[in-house]
């Protein structure tokens, strides 16, 4: 009877518990990369579970047929020197499974770090993307704008991240759109996703960075070209422009809401010389285009 209530108690519990549970991001994913990782994740899952049933499935078949039973108590099993199917499978068929797990690994690693094949045809829309204590900053030199605390981006177009930071090391993460890359005080690091529906995300730094880290959030909005088109536009006409001093003020450590600006922050305080990027020749042409734009946008700024 006790048995059966801990039982009871324990499904109770855990119903309780997964009912106050949000849906996983990285297994809702919005984009290619994302999509990706969450087919990994789940391949994972399956293969794990079936491990883990097959296991006990053993288990109980060994724990049942070699229970103890009612032998005379001088009673001595037969020698046996041991089987070579069974080593031969208990060592071969792990080794077969981290073999495939690691093909797959580095397949998947190659393919999020690149541009989205699917998009491979169309300009990536750059954005640096900075961070500093406990905030978020985004320029977008081509659109000659930045935004603190929420990034706006098109669909069905690959967006090519500059992340670098202001302070600390960072994490910069958006789970429905892909994985999470970090953000140095001394070098640039290029991350590639894309949004292929409409749709709110959010975004956070997943790197512990001090005590304002827990809050350390920006909103996400992933719209159709149009659309986005139109924000910029609208941004042009009724945001300040972002000056040096009202730069250094953001700067200091602090939570701030959602803040736009004309111009960014590029002209008079650029990103890092130092670039991290692919290893491909395709992406490092990426990597001097997107400093071309950048250099256009600080003559722009100067002007």
């Amino acid at each position: 009877m006790k048995v059966k209530s801990a039982l009871l108690m324990l499904v109770f519990t855990i119903v309780t518990v997964l009912t106050g549970c949000e849906p996983l991001m990285v297994l809702d994913p919005k984009g290619p990369q994302a999509n990706r990782q969450a087919h990994d994740i789940m391949l994972s899952i399956g293969i794990m579970s079936f491990i883990v049933i097959v296991v006990f499935a053993i288990l109980i078949y060994v724990l049942i047929k070699y229970r103890a039973s009612k032998a005379s108590p001088d009673y001595e099993p037969p020698h046996i020197e041991g089987n070579k199917w069974v080593e031969m499978i208990c060592v071969g068929i792990p080794i077969i499974i981290v073999a495939y797990f690691s093909f797959v690994s580095v397949q998947s690693n190659y393919i999020v770090e690149a541009k989205p094949q699917v998009y491979k045809d169309k300009e990536p829309l750059v954005i640096y993307a900075s961070s500093s204590d406990w905030k978020w900053h985004f320029s977008y030199p081509e659109e000659n704008i930045e935004t603190v605390n929420y990034l706006y981006i098109p669909t069905n177009r690959p967006i090519e991240f500059k992340l670098y930071s202001y302070g600390p090391i960072t994490s910069f993460w958006i789970p429905q759109l892909g994985g999470q890359k970090y953000a140095m005080s001394d070098m640039v690091t290029t991350l590639h996703l894309a949004a292929d529906k409409p749709g709110e995300m959010m975004g956070r730094n997943a790197n512990f960075s001090g005590k304002g880290f827990a809050e350390n959030m920006f909103n996400v909005t992933a719209t159709t070209e149009k659309d986005f088109d139109k924000w910029v536009k609208d941004v042009k006409k009724t945001a300040k422009p972002l000056t040096e001093k009202k730069f250094n003020e953001l700067l200091k450590p602090g939570h701030l809401g959602q803040m736009t600006f004309t111009g960014t922050h590029l002209g008079f305080s650029p990103a890092p010389e130092h670039h991290h990027s692919g290893s491909s020749k395709h992406e490092e042409g990426h990597t001097g285009n997107s400093q071309m734009d950048m250099d256009m946008s600080e003559h722009q700024n100067h002007k």
